[in-house]
Parts: C-alpha cells; structure tokens; sequence
C-alpha cells in the first residue's frame, strides 16, 4: 500500500493542537507492526518561516508554501487548521489555497480553518461546518457554503471541515478508517488515549457542555445528580421534588438558568451513557437501555436517531469493543 501525502499548512496564530491532533492520527499509522502503508506529512509556511501559535509556540515548518503545490494530487490531504482571526487573511495564503487547493484529493478543515477553505472559494457549495463560535460567522460571510453547525465534522465529496480543536482528532480518525480500514483507527484511537471516537453527526456540545451550570445550588445539585443517576425517575416531578420546588417553576427555572428544557437535558445525558455502555461493554442493547432509564430498546434507538442520527445497533458496529 503507497504512503499518501499529507500537507499541513501553518501561518502565524494557527492553534497549535489544531496542527499537532491530526498530525499525530497520520503520524500514527504508520507505527503498528505489520500495517503496510500510512501518510507522509509535510508542513509549510510563506516563505518556509517558522510561526507562533495562539499559545506561544514556535513551529519549524519543512518548507515553503509557494513550490509545495507539486505534492497536490488525488493521493494528497491538503490540511489548513485553524487559528486567530482578525477579519482579514494573510492574502498570499488565501491566493495560494484558491489557485492550488482543488488539485489535493481530499481538503480537509479543523476548526476555523474553514474560513480560509471558504474565503479561497473552495468550499462554495459544499456542507460544512467549523467552531461553534464561529458558525454564525461563516455562514454570513460565506452565503454559497451551506453551514451545518451542529455536527464534529461534515464529509462532502473530497471537502472534510471540523469543529473546534479536539474534533480535528476525530475526523483525522475517520479519515484513517476510510484509507485504511476501522481496526487501524481503533488502535490509534486507543493508542492516543482518546476516550471516544466520536461519530461525525454527534452534536459539537455534550448535555453538560451544551447546558450552562445553573446558578442556584439547588439545580446544580439536580444537574450533577441526573449525571450521576441515568437509570433513575428523572421525571420533571422527581427532579423538582429533589430541588424542593414545585414541578412548574422548576421547569421554569431549569430551563431560564440553564438554556435547555429538563427533558433535553436528561435525554442527552441518558444518550451519552448508552453511547459509553455500547463503546465499552458487551451488554445487551435491551439491558443498556434499562441501564439508562429507557422502558424498552425501541425507546433507546428512538432518542438515539434523534440525537446521533443512528440506531445503537449501527453505533456499537461502528464503535463498539
């Protein structure tokens, strides 16, 4: 099997674990004993300049940006992560990335490097998706690019964007498992330590993530309680007796200091339990979904196609031990 080209693109204020997650997915393949094949990674920058990254770290790229389009072909992954952005780009890189990009075989994004894919035009009809924080962004500035500002990351055609920072991982991993096969990018997975390959259509946010911590003590002992007791009656009734008020202003108070509904939240957090059961376990789906506070299976890959767009059958095929 032929080593494929990864080109790595860095710039002053590029994220420096937007760089170094995917590189070390890539790197990593070629280290097991036995696998043929794996990537050949080059950096470059203008003019072969090192740069700084937001955290102040300084990257010796191997080359010069203008020359590196001869390595572009259909066996090349051209990977622009992301950064700072003052509102202008550095027109040297964008000019670049449009008059040579298309060449590579797969354009791939992390984070806010998929403003600098959009502002070269090479995401111009294409799904997308990049750091919730500049989602917005995106799809006001870039109209012919459709945003999908949910997801970790978005696979259309040979253009793959990510969400902020650690997503770059899980789409580095995918993009090993499509090269070379699901067995490799679980044991880089396992090898980097990572505690979940996520699937590309899981929302960037966890239940805990996308909910504020609520501001009374009250309800943030509910919130910890739900986490901790996905099996349990977590009834709006039981969770407002716990909080010592009554159901309705409960659910009004749940909801004003913590953005999501209570049901939202309780449905996330019963989700990303199954989800970690059907990762690490060989538990039957019927009992995973007892475990997680479901009446029956049907209930489980009810929320589960809501939630990951899949059935938790599909997820532990995909995912599973």
């Amino acid at each position: 099997m032929p080593l494929r080209d990864v080109l790595v693109v860095l710039y002053d204020g590029v994220q420096s674990l937007d760089v170094t997650g995917p590189v070390e997915v890539f790197n990593a393949a070629g280290l097991f004993p036995g696998v043929p094949g794996g990537y050949r990674i080059r950096t470059v920058s203008l003019g072969g300049a090192p740069v700084r990254t937001t955290s102040g770290l300084r990257l010796l790229p191997d080359g010069d940006l203008d020359g590196a389009e001869a390595v572009l072909d259909e066996n090349t992954t051209l990977l622009v992560p992301g950064g700072t952005y003052s509102g202008r780009f550095e027109p040297r890189l964008t000019d670049w990335l449009r008059a040579h990009g298309g060449r590579a075989g797969r354009l791939m994004a992390v984070c806010t490097g998929g403003l600098l894919l959009a502002e070269a035009g090479l995401l111009d009809g294409h799904r997308a998706t990049t750091h919730w924080h500049a989602c917005e962004q995106m799809a006001r500035d870039y109209p012919l690019v459709r945003v999908e500002p949910d997801p970790i990351y978005v696979r259309d055609g040979k253009v793959c964007t990510s969400a902020g920072v650690t997503a770059g991982i899980d789409l580095a991993l995918a993009l090993v498992e499509e090269d070379m096969g699901r067995d490799l990018a679980l044991r880089i997975a396992r090898a980097l330590v990572v505690f979940l390959r996520r699937p590309g259509n899981q929302a960037q946010f966890s239940a805990q993530l996308e909910a504020q911590t609520a501001a009374r003590e009250p309800l943030r002992e509910v919130q910890q309680w739900i986490t901790e007791h996905p099996g349990g009656d977590l009834s709006v009734d039981a969770l407002a007796a716990r909080a010592a008020l009554s159901p309705r202003h409960f659910a009004r108070a749940f909801q004003a200091e913590t953005g999501v509904t209570p049901g939202r939240y309780v449905e996330r957090v019963r989700v990303e339990h199954a989800r970690r059961l059907l990762e690490e376990s060989r538990e039957g789906v019927a009992q995973i979904a007892r475990s997680c506070g479901y009446g029956n299976p049907e209930a489980l890959r009810r929320a589960f196609v809501r939630t990951l767009g899949q059935p938790p059958a599909e997820y532990r095929r995909r995912f599973g031990p």
